[in-house]
């Protein structure tokens, strides 16, 4: 199918993009890479009469790091945060998640901000930002404002942002210890079937601090806190790996679907986590 007839904007400024949006209310949509959007408008699931094309706004672009704060602008590409050295070093589950992310012609185009934004659950940079426990800043006609990743995902495509702001950056402290991002998918450029992203930090053998969240096994990302206080004080052995992957599968709420029935995605987010913990574990 082809979308109805729209406007196409494309400001150059932050100001002139949230104007914009306030001034076409309900009609107007934010368009960052497209790869969610667009598609919807040509299924015409997505009533859209102006777009609002932000690919021109420079304050959107950019990877900052400062001190152990890590900040990235929303229009930044997917292959923006692989090819970043200091990103790759300041937080190498960034680099290792979006290598994952469909195919690199996807990749060239596709943005962070437009991967966090729009609330899809199969989408693997929310679940990330929050294993990272990351802040998002939103700009709208009433100024900015922050919220945090764990806060922003209320379900499936529904968000804490409003309609008439825009997400501007993403920033987080740069993890310690050790990461890991695993992800099981049917073929290249698929969603996830599931996956884990798994931060953990050692004392000597044992577990000092973690966190784990889950993507595409619920209606929004699950940051677990049973599971990581499974983990945390523990020497990482099987008894304690097996307690993680218990409060996790307990957490999700998996939907049959192509991808397969609720039995075999608990199964395999099982898998996925297990792998990642040790993965992260291994480099912490």
């Amino acid at each position: 199918m082809i979308p109805t007839s729209f406007e196409f904007h494309r400001p150059d400024t932050l100001a002139d993009a949230v104007a914009l949006l306030s001034r076409h209310g309900d009609g107007a949509r934010a368009l960052a890479g497209g790869h969610s959007l667009i598609p919807m408008m040509k299924m015409r699931m997505a009533d859209v009469q102006h777009l609002v094309d932000l690919q021109d706004i420079a304050d959107l672009k950019g990877i900052s790091i400062k001190g152990d704060t890590v900040t990235i602008g929303a229009m930044t590409t997917q292959h923006e945060l692989i090819a970043d050295a200091a990103l790759a070093k300041a937080a190498p589950i960034i680099r290792e998640a979006s290598l994952q992310i469909a195919d690199p012609q996807v990749r060239y185009v596709g943005t962070i901000g437009g991967n966090i934004a729009n609330g899809d659950p199969g989408n693997d940079m929310p679940g990330l930002m929050q294993c990272l426990d990351a802040t998002y800043t939103l700009v709208g006609p009433d100024g900015s404002r922050e919220v945090a990743a764990r806060d922003f995902y209320e379900a499936a495509y529904f968000t804490a942002r409003a309609d008439d702001e825009i997400l501007t950056s993403v920033s987080f402290a740069a993890p310690k210890g050790g990461s890991a991002y695993e992800k099981l998918k049917r073929k290249i450029g698929d969603y996830a079937t599931a996956a884990a992203a798994v931060l953990i930090e050692k004392d000597g053998g044992t577990c000092t601090a973690a966190s784990i969240a889950m993507t595409n096994l619920s209606d929004t990302p699950v940051w677990c806190e049973d599971a990581v206080a499974a983990l945390a004080g523990s020497k990482l052995d099987g008894a304690a790996i097996d307690a993680a992957v218990a409060a996790m599968q307990g957490a999700i709420d998996p939907q049959e679907d192509n991808r397969g029935p609720v039995d075999y995605k608990k199964h395999v987010a099982g898998a996925v986590l297990r792998r990642a913990i040790a993965s992260a574990a291994s480099r912490a």
